[in-house]
């Protein structure tokens, strides 16, 4: 039985939406399952409305969910709604107000600090996950990691995520009726793929790979920063939400930005995913599908090390021919170089992939999830 407590979550928005689309989806699951009260800090309020529809870009205090959403100002509030909780996360290493920190300091309670952290594979990650660190103002921080292993965080997943996109893949008049609320309709034996990228050199090969293909494709596009590289393979200046083009075999359709519940529900409908960043990085994998990750990159190419160490993991079960495609495909999507002849090879072993994908769901569950972990870290420090 979990303790009940009040928590703050700071969130500072980057321009990719992984940041606060990963608090957004811990608030909420924190107090639905975890019966916890939270409060949500945000600094752009712009941003987080196209996540959650209905919020006031103005408001310095509402609720949506259950959640206690606020503006994160620059001039840290000096009013008593803003007393320190007594679970305080900084999300991905934002900095705290310092008033805030000075007022946890003061308080003369228990207040467990955490620095959630960005998602890794890399080995490391067991051994730092729930170190402390001591800080000059006598306060503790703790760093958790989410991850795939046992001795880590885990991933975020709601308690029943897995049981409604079950349901959602058996019943084909849901699926139907999810692609027709877009005004799309799939041929039957089409191939059903999603892209979610950052700018990419890789698209326009993978591309011409899919409208070459004896198999039709439909490639659904949600708005974002990749849509200019499809743009450019079309021959086009510009795409927009309701456009709709075919080449060859396939047919691209370009959806507009998306609720996160439509979003998983879009990740379900497709048989290949192509994501970025850590949010729909996820997402996807809880949808039982192959995928291909666009990671974020970094300087001096440190973001290899990074995938390679996903792959490692993801690929150990996995016999070695389709192994070694997928990972070549991977390559080729982030390198932006070889990805139609890449997809190609990785076609050849499609039914393999999908059942290694659905294993690998399962696997994750069996880790436990990432808001449970927290929950219990905090009853386990009291």
């Amino acid at each position: 039985m979990s303790v009940k407590a009040s928590w703050d979550i700071f969130c500072v928005v980057v321009d990719n939406y992984g940041d606060i689309g990963v608090t957004w989806r811990l608030a909420r699951q924190l107090v639905a399952e975890h019966g916890q009260r939270v409060r949500l800090w945000v600094d752009d309020l712009d941003t987080f409305a196209r996540l959650c529809p209905g919020t006031s870009a103005t408001a310095t205090q509402q609720w949506h969910e259950g959640v206690d959403v606020r503006h994160w100002a620059p001039d840290w509030p000096d009013w008593p709604g803003a007393k320190p909780a007594d679970v305080v996360i900084e999300a991905f290493a934002c900095q705290l107000p310092a008033a805030y920190i000075e007022a946890m300091a003061n308080s003369g309670r228990r207040i467990l600090w955490l620095n959630l952290e960005y998602l890794s594979a890399e080995d490391w990650v067991v051994g730092c996950h729930a170190l402390p660190s001591m800080q000059p103002d006598g306060l503790q921080k703790y760093f958790f990691f989410p991850g795939f292993e046992q001795g880590t965080g885990g991933l975020i997943r709601e308690g029943d995520l897995l049981a409604r996109r079950e349901a959602f893949q058996r019943d084909s008049i849901l699926r139907e009726a999810f692609l027709q609320s877009f005004d799309l309709t799939v041929q039957p034996g089409a191939r059903v793929l999603s892209l979610f990228a950052y700018e990419n050199r890789a698209v326009g090969g993978w591309l011409d790979a899919l409208a070459a293909d004896t198999r039709p494709s439909h490639l659904l596009v949600p708005e974002g920063r990749v849509l200019g590289d499809v743009a450019g393979w079309l021959g086009l200046e510009q795409l927009r939400a309701g456009d709709r083009h075919a080449r060859g075999a396939l047919q691209i359709a370009v959806l507009p930005f998306m609720t996160q519940n439509q979003y998983d529900m879009l990740l379900w409908c497709c048989d290949f995913n192509a994501v970025r960043g850590e949010e729909s990085f996820i997402r996807a994998q809880w949808a039982g599908r192959p995928l291909v990750w666009h990671i974020y990159p970094q300087e001096e190419d440190a973001h290899w090390d990074k995938l390679n160490a996903f792959l490692d993991l993801y690929l150990r079960d996995l016999a070695p021919a389709p192994a070694a495609a997928l990972r070549g495909f991977w390559h080729a999507w982030n390198s932006g170089e070889g990805s139609g002849a890449a997809w190609s090879a990785m076609l050849e072993h499609e039914a393999e992939l999908s059942a290694h994908a659905e294993r690998w769901t399962h696997k994750q569950v069996a880790n436990g999830d990432l808001a449970g972990k927290l929950v219990f870290f905090y009853t386990d420090w009291l």
